[in-house]
C-alpha cells in the first residue's frame, strides 16, 4: 500500500494516474497538514477511483484540542463521510504528551464505516510502541502513520519494528522522511504493510511543488522490484 499526500485536484489526478494506491488529502502542507475544504474533498472524491483519506486537523499549534475544536473535528469527519471519503486522519494528545483517550473516543464515535488513521502525533510520544498498545484497544483504528518517533526514520527502524509487533489489527504505515535513498532499507528491515510519501515525489522536494508523476511512477517501480 503506497499512500501519497495531495493538496490539489491536479495532485489527486496525477497520484492515481501514476499507480499509487491511496491518497491523503490535506491543506496547509507547510504546517504539517490541515483539514482541506469541503469543495476540495468533494471534487477530489469525484475525480478518482482510488481511496481518499482526509486530514482532520483544525490548527497546527499542537495535537491538543479544546472541546470547541473537537466539535469542529467531529463536524469535519461527518462532512468527509457525507462526501464519500474512504477515511479520515487525525491524532489527539493531552497536555502530558500522551494519547488523549477521551478525545480519541469522542472522535471515533463519528467514524463508523470509514477507515481511521492515527497520524504522526504518535511520534511526539516518549514511547511510540507503548502508544500503539493503547491504539490497538480501539478496533476502529485501521492505520497508524509513524516514523518511529523523532529523528531519522532509518535510525528509528527498531522502534517501527517494535510498533509493528504490538499493532494487532492496525496497519503500521511508515512515513515522514521516506525517499528514494532509504525506502529499500526501511522496507527490508520493517516489513510494514504501508508506506507514505510527501515531498519525496514532488518537484524540488518542496511542500509547494506539484506531484511529479514521473518520479512517483519510478518510486512505485523501485518498490515493486524490491518486493520481488
Amino acid at each position: 500500500m503506497i499512500e501519497i499526500i495531495a493538496t490539489t485536484l491536479e495532485d489527486v489526478k496525477r497520484i492515481e494516474a501514476s499507480g499509487a494506491d491511496r491518497i491523503e488529502l490535506i491543506s496547509g502542507f507547510s504546517e504539517g497538514g490541515l483539514t482541506p475544504s469541503y469543495a476540495l474533498i468533494k471534487r477530489a472524491v469525484q475525480s478518482v477511483n482510488i481511496p481518499i483519506n482526509v486530514m482532520i486537523r483544525p490548527h497546527a499549534k499542537s495535537f491538543v484540542y479544546t472541546e470547541e475544536e473537537l466539535q469542529l473535528m467531529l463536524e469535519d469527519i461527518l462532512i468527509a463521510k457525507e462526501l464519500k471519503a474512504n477515511g479520515v486522519v487525525f491524532g489527539v494528545l493531552n497536555n502530558q504528551n500522551k494519547i488523549c483517550r477521551p478525545s480519541l473516543e469522542k472522535l471515533l464515535k463519528a467514524c463508523d464505516g470509514i477507515d481511521v488513521t492515527f497520524h504522526r502525533a504518535i511520534d511526539e510520544l516518549s514511547d511510540p510502541a507503548a502508544g500503539i498498545e493503547i491504539l490497538a484497544e480501539y478496533k476502529q483504528i485501521t492505520n497508524v502513520l509513524t516514523s518511529g518517533g523523532k529523528g531519522n526514520i532509518v535510525h528509528n527502524i527498531p522502534i517501527i519494528k517494535a510498533m509493528k509487533e504490538k499493532a494487532k489489527h492496525i496497519n503500521i504505515m511508515a512515513g515522514g522522511g521516506l525517499d528514494f535513498h532509504n525506502i529499500n532499507e526501511v522496507m527490508k528491515n520493517t516489513k510494514v504493510p504501508q508506506y507514505h510519501f510527501g515531498t519525496a515525489v514532488r518537484y524540488g522536494k518542496s511542500v509547494f511543488g506539484d506531484v511529479d508523476g514521473e518520479k512517483l511512477r519510478l518510486l512505485i517501480n523501485t518498490m515493486s522490484e524490491s518486493i520481488i
